[in-house]
């Protein structure tokens, strides 16, 4: 089994090739053999939407297996809040104040606690440099394992990330998120030639039926709103598109799902994309978040933070490249 991690759910996967002895036995039975959860407990996975046989959503508890049939089950997580504080976690901090810290998120590090990684996330860091976070999570304030956590960055994006250090800066800053008035702008390298100079993608997003370790455009999902513009095209060695990014939402996997709708997914992203660049780590796509600007908690005086390309992604900015990033 792996693990998998989002903003809105914390599952771990199992992902098997049905072997012969669990031939034309009951889909509930098989995941429940497999895992140690009661029959009760993989029926309500089933319901849910969260198995699949061969790609295919199976919801009834009834379907038998086949062998050779290629099983993944999502199975939810139990987290019992406890975040150690480890000081060997490399933190950047931008800019550090009473209530909050802007943090530089470094590719391939994880925010918070999740089913795909339990152990030296930058929660742990924030926690061994400042302790007084915990009591977020102890009061109730904030959720189980994220301490101070107001929005998060994945594990393949890079870039400027704001966290609270006091309830004061918990509630200031989660405000101004849920009002949009938050700014947050990232640079992100698509592929393909994007046609319009500057344009908006508003569509909802939610889990995907057809894969539900990804999120899709649904009718039925949440609000979401990006902004793009265009910064400059790329022919060589093949067409890619630089953009400036603006979320007017935060939604799991948004900039990357919207992308990908349009037709321009982000290079190397792999849940969402279709090239393999490998000038850049395999883990990791080009998605940077580039500025953010709020509120201070207490003055209200504005607060805007910048942080410019990082190195691993530089490979494929051409050299005679000039822009306002």
């Amino acid at each position: 089994m792996s693990g998998h991690e989002t903003d809105d759910f914390q599952v771990e996967t199992l992902d098997v090739i049905v072997p012969s002895s669990l031939h034309e036995i009951r889909v509930d039975r098989v995941i429940s053999m497999l895992t140690g959860l009661s029959r009760s407990e993989a029926q309500e996975i089933l319901k849910t939407g969260g198995v699949q046989l061969n790609d295919r959503v199976i919801e009834k508890g009834s379907v038998l297996v086949e062998e050779g049939q290629h099983l993944v089950a999502l199975l939810p997580v139990v987290d019992d809040g406890t975040v150690d504080p480890d000081q060997s976690v490399d933190i950047d901090v931008i800019l550090d104040d009473e209530d909050f810290a802007v943090v530089n998120k470094a590719p391939g590090q994880v925010v918070h606690p999740g089913a795909g990684q339990r152990f030296g996330t930058l929660v742990a860091g924030l926690l061994a440099r400042y302790p007084q976070m915990s009591e977020l999570s102890d009061s109730g304030l904030c959720e189980p394992g994220r301490p101070g956590i107001v929005h998060r960055l994945d594990k393949g994006t890079s870039g400027l990330l704001v966290v609270a250090k006091t309830r004061v800066g918990f509630v200031s800053l989660s405000e101004q998120l849920a009002e949009r008035s938050m700014e947050r702008t990232y640079l992100g390298m698509v592929e393909g030639h994007v046609t319009e100079e500057r344009g908006v993608v508003d569509a909802p997003i939610g889990r995907s039926t057809r894969t539900p370790t990804l999120m899709a455009v649904r009718a039925d999902g949440r609000a979401a709103r990006t902004g793009y513009e265009v910064l400059n095209r790329i022919d060589r060695p093949h067409a890619m598109t630089l953009l400036r990014l603006r979320l007017d939402t935060g939604r799991t996997h948004q900039i990357r799902v919207h992308l990908a709708t349009i037709g321009h997914p982000v290079v190397n992203d792999p849940r969402y994309g279709h090239r393999r660049e490998r000038r850049l780590p395999e883990d990791r796509f080009f998605l940077h978040s580039s500025t953010l600007a709020f509120s201070h908690p207490q003055s209200g005086l504005r607060v805007s933070t910048h942080q410019s390309l990082p190195n691993d992604l530089l490979p494929l900015m051409p050299p005679d490249l000039e822009f306002e990033d």
